[in-house]
C-alpha cells in the first residue's frame, strides 16, 4: 500500500485520534443546548401556568367564554401555519431526528428550532395533552447540527454531534443524564460505540448540570417511597407488566389511527388541523382540567385515597384528550402524557393490590413508578431507558428488580401482540409519505456507515465473498477488538466486528437499510 493510499485509509477509519476533538465538540454542544432547551423548559412551566390560570378565570367569568375559543382557534390555525411551513416541527421530533441521522430527511434546524420553540409553546398554553420532551431532544439536535456544520469534520460526525444533542437535551429536559446517553444508543443508533457514548455522555452531563443550576437538583417525581415490594408478591409484577404490555400495543395502534384519521378527514388541512385539538382544550379546561398539558396535575390526583372510579375517568379522559392532541401533528412530545397514563394505571393497580391483594398500603406509590416503566417499554420498546429514566427522575435505586421484571415482561407481551415501536412506526409514516430529495452534487459527495454485526445475524460467520452487499457501496475496514482489518474477499465476519462501508450521499438510505438486514437480528 502506498504512503498516500495509506494515510487517506487512517484518515477514514482511524477513531482514537477523533475521540477528544469529538469531545470537546459534544462539551460545547451540551452546554448550548442545556441553556436552550433550560428556556424552553422554563417558557413550557409558565404556559401551563397560564393555561390552567385562564381556564379558572374563565369558569369565574362565562362571559368571556366566546372570545377565549376564538383565541384558541387562531392560536390552532397560526401553530398549523407553523407546521406547514416548516413540516418537521410536527409531533415530538424524535423520528425526525432519527430520519435526520439516517438520512432520510434533510432539515433548515435554525427555522425548525424557532418554530418548534415557538409551536410547542402555544400548545401547551392552550393546554394540549404534549410533553417537552420530544421537543427537547429535536432542539438539541437543531442546535448540535448548527454547530456541526460550522465545526463538523465529517458527515459522521455531524451525526454523533446531533446524537449528543439528542441525549443533551433529554438530560436537560428530565435531568436524566444517564437516560439521555442510553436513549440516544437505544433509541437513535441501536448498537454500542465508545466515540458515541464518550460523546452523548459529555454533552448530556453538561446539560443535566445547567438544567440543574436554573431548576435545582430534585428530581422531577416525589413519591413517597417507604419500601420494596416482598418477593412473595412479585406475581403481581408479572400481572401488571402483561397488563402495560397489553395497554402500550392498544395506545400505539390507537395513536397511529389517530395521525392517519387526521389526514383523512376532508375538510381539515395542515393548517386547520390543530384548531380542532385546541378548541378541544378548550371544553377540557372548562369542565375537566385535571387532564390538560404534560399531566402534572394528575400527580396530584394519585393517592391512595382517590377512588378508582376517578382515576378510570381520568384514565380514559387523559388516553382520548392525548390521542387527538399528538394525533393532530401538534409540535409536542409523548413521554410525559405516556408517563402519566402508565403512572394512571399504576395507581389504580396499586388501588386493588392494597385493597384485594393483602399488599402493605404503604407500597402504593411503588406500583406507580414500576407502571411508569413497563408502559414506557410497551410503547417506545427502549427498557434500559425506561428502567434509568424512571430511576433518574425519582431518585429512588431500591426498585431495579422490580422494575426490570415490570419492564420485560411488558415488553415481551408487546412484543407477541405485534406491536411495533412507536417512533419507528412514525419514521416508517413519515418516509411513505416522502423522504430526501437528492441532488447532483449527492451523487459525488461520500458518507461512511458503520455497522456493527450482531450475534445471529445473516452476516455471521461469512465470508466477504458470499455476502449479497448492495452494488452501492463498498466495505473499506473491520474494526475487531483493537485490530483493524483490511477486508478480502475471502475475510470472515464474526459477531460483534464493526463494518465501516463507504457509499454515495444519495445511495446512503438505501445501502442503510440493506446493510441493516445483513448485520442485525429481527
Amino acid at each position: 500500500m502506498s504512503k498516500r493510499l495509506s494515510n487517506n485509509y487512517k484518515a477514514v477509519v482511524e477513531r482514537d485520534s477523533k475521540r477528544l476533538p469529538v469531545l470537546y465538540k459534544s462539551i460545547l454542544v451540551g452546554l448550548s443546548v442545556g441553556i436552550v432547551t433550560s428556556l424552553y423548559r422554563l417558557m413550557l412551566m409558565r404556559a401551563e401556568d397560564f393555561s390552567f390560570a385562564l381556564y379558572e378565570t374563565l369558569r369565574a367569568h362565562l362571559i368571556f367564554v366566546p372570545l377565549a375559543f376564538i383565541a384558541l382557534g387562531i392560536s390552532g390555525y397560526f401553530v398549523g401555519w407553523l407546521a406547514s411551513r416548516f413540516p418537521m416541527i410536527r409531533g415530538s421530533g424524535i423520528p425526525q431526528v432519527k430520519g435526520i441521522i439516517m438520512g432520510y430527511f434533510k432539515d433548515r434546524w435554525l427555522g425548525t428550532l424557532i418554530a418548534k420553540f415557538i409551536g410547542g409553546t402555544l400548545s401547551i398554553a392552550a393546554g394540549l395533552s404534549l410533553g417537552r420532551e420530544g421537543p427537547s431532544i429535536q432542539l438539541g439536535a437543531c442546535i448540535a447540527q448548527g454547530i456541526g456544520d460550522r465545526l463538523g469534520d465529517s458527515r459522521t460526525e455531524k451525526k454523533i454531534l446531533m446524537a449528543s444533542g439528542a441525549s443533551a437535551g433529554l438530560a436537560a429536559a428530565f435531568n436524566a443524564p444517564l437516560a439521555g446517553a442510553v436513549f440516544a444508543l437505544e433509541e437513535i443508533f441501536k448498537y454500542f460505540s465508545p466515540i458515541i457514548l464518550l460523546s452523548t455522555m459529555a454533552a448530556a452531563v453538561v446539560a443535566d448540570f445547567v438544567s440543574k443550576m436554573i431548576f435545582g437538583v430534585s428530581p422531577v417525581f416525589h413519591f413517597n417511597i417507604t419500601g420494596n415490594i416482598p418477593l412473595s408478591a412479585y406475581w403481581l409484577l408479572f400481572l401488571m407488566g402483561a397488563v402495560l404490555g397489553a395497554g402500550g400495543a392498544l395506545y400505539n395502534a390507537v395513536l397511529i389511527s389517530t395521525q392517519r384519521l387526521f389526514q383523512k378527514i376532508p375538510w381539515l388541512n395542515e393548517r386547520t388541523r390543530l384548531i380542532l385539538p385546541f378548541l378541544l382544550a378548550g371544553i377540557l379546561g372548562l369542565i375537566f382540567p385535571v387532564v390538560l398539558c404534560g399531566g402534572h396535575a394528575v400527580i396530584g390526583q394519585l393517592q391512595p385515597g382517590t377512588g378508582i372510579p376517578l382515576l378510570l375517568l381520568i384514565l380514559v379522559v387523559k388516553f382520548t384528550f392525548s390521542m387527538i392532541s399528538f394525533g393532530s401533528g401538534a409540535p409536542g412530545g409523548i413521554f410525559f402524557p405516556l408517563l402519566i397514563l402508565g403512572a394512571t394505571i399504576g395507581a389504580i393497580f396499586g388501588s386493588l393490590a392494597t385493597q384485594s391483594s393483602g399488599v402493605d398500603p404503604s407500597l402504593f406509590y411503588n406500583f406507580i413508578i414500576l407502571a411508569m416503566a413497563g408502559y414506557f417499554t410497551a410503547i417506545v420498546r427502549a427498557p434500559i431507558t425506561g428502567i434509568i429514566l424512571l430511576v433518574e427522575m425519582t431518585g429512588s435505586f431500591t426498585h431495579m428488580l422490580s422494575l426490570t421484571i415490570v419492564s420485560v415482561v411488558a415488553y415481551v407481551v408487546a412484543d407477541l401482540l405485534k406491536s411495533e415501536p412507536i417512533y419507528e412506526s412514525m419514521l416508517e409514516h413519515m418516509i411513505a409519505k416522502g423522504g430526501m430529495e437528492s441532488s447532483e452534487a449527492d451523487t459525488v459527495k461520500k458518507v461512511t456507515l458503520e455497522m456493527i454485526v450482531h450475534h445471529g445475524a445473516p452476516a455471521e460467520n461469512k465470508q466477504i465473498k458470499d455476502l449479497d452487499l448492495p452494488a452501492c457501496c463498498l466495505l473499506i475496514a473491520i474494526q475487531r477488538g483493537k485490530h483493524e482489518i483490511i477486508p478480502h474477499g475471502d475475510t470472515q465476519i464474526l459477531a460483534g466486528d464493526y463494518l465501516l462501508f463507504l457509499t454515495n450521499l444519495c445511495d446512503e438510505t438505501r445501502a442503510r437499510e440493506t446493510l441493516g438486514k445483513l448485520t442485525s437480528v429481527k
